[in-house]
């Protein structure tokens, strides 16, 4: 038997992100639309390169730090979102390469389900291939536009970093989001802008998209943080040594002239024990500098 399961009218497979997330029942005992835990979450086809790969782990390994400062939100990628029942029906269960939800509680999922959520991705990136830039520049951006009504559209391709633009959603049709005269393309939504940096990202020096702040300061990788913050430590590190050299000559100096302990405890709110043990390495440094 053929035929096509209707629901208020309309076949369920025109069913869109527009009707209520309510449950529709098929049979006894099967109940539509299924949730997260119902649908395939995984193809198994990797992404075209390790550049797309590691563009990917980018793009989300800097914005997870400012996702963690919210109190609301999700990011993901290279994932199923599904938008409508046609999709199942047709088995095509292919997510963007990369996406943001803004206003959701936080949490892990296995795909993003709009009917379950309550509303698509606010931002998505796909980044670009030779087998998929036609689609990605096309089909892709008017489901964007037309199914999901995704607010912001952007594409990359980490082979021609020339080719990358973003769109934004006017009255229902995309229009294009004009770099700033810093190269930067912002993006209202997520209150920060994507540009290009050349650079060395997990062994690979090319041009990568990252996130930065609308004045330009990159968001920094969990590499670049950890580099910051031994900097930080060794700057600090050095800066004591040298506090401690500077009192070590001004107590030996303040000795030498005939002030007595007590005296250089006062003017220096050291304890008697600190001058001594001060006054005791400076001479002793000031003999091994005489010795060379």
């Amino acid at each position: 038997m053929n035929g096509v399961i209707l629901q208020n009218g309309k076949p369920m497979s025109d069913l869109r992100l527009t009707e209520p997330a309510s449950k529709f029942t098929i049979a006894p005992g099967v109940v539509l639309p299924p949730t997260q835990a119902d649908l395939p979450y995984d193809d198994g086809i990797p992404m075209e390169t390790q550049r797309h790969k590691f563009q990917l782990d980018l793009l989300l390994d800097v914005l997870q730090p400012w996702l963690d400062s919210r109190s609301d939100g999700y990011i993901g990628g290279n994932m199923f979102v599904y938008h409508n029942m046609a999709q199942i029906w047709h088995r095509n269960f292919r997510g963007p390469d990369f996406f943001a939800v803004l206003g959701v509680p936080k949490g892990e999922r296995l795909s993003w389900v709009v009917w379950e959520e309550g509303k698509a991705p606010d931002v998505v990136i796909e980044i670009l291939s030779e087998n998929t830039a036609e689609k990605d520049k096309n089909d892709r951006k008017s489901n964007y536009q037309n199914q999901m009504r995704v607010t912001e559209y952007f594409w990359f391709d980490p082979f021609n970093p020339e080719d990358w633009a973003g769109f934004a959603l006017h009255q229902g049709i995309y229009q294009p989001i004009l770099p700033r005269a810093d190269n930067l393309l912002p993006s209202r939504v997520m209150e920060l802008g994507l540009q290009l940096w050349q650079g060395n990202y997990k062994g690979i020096d090319a041009t990568w998209l990252r996130w930065c702040t609308l004045d330009g300061e990159l968001l920094p990788t969990a590499q670049e943080l950890a580099s910051a913050e031994r900097q930080r430590v060794e700057q600090e590190q050095l800066r004591v040594k040298q506090t401690r050299l500077r009192l070590q000559h001004v107590v030996r100096k303040l000795l030498q002239e005939g002030m007595s302990i007590a005296r250089v405890v006062e003017i220096t709110g050291l304890s008697a024990t600190q001058v001594t043990r001060l006054a005791e390495h400076a001479t002793t440094r000031a003999k091994n500098l005489d010795r060379k």
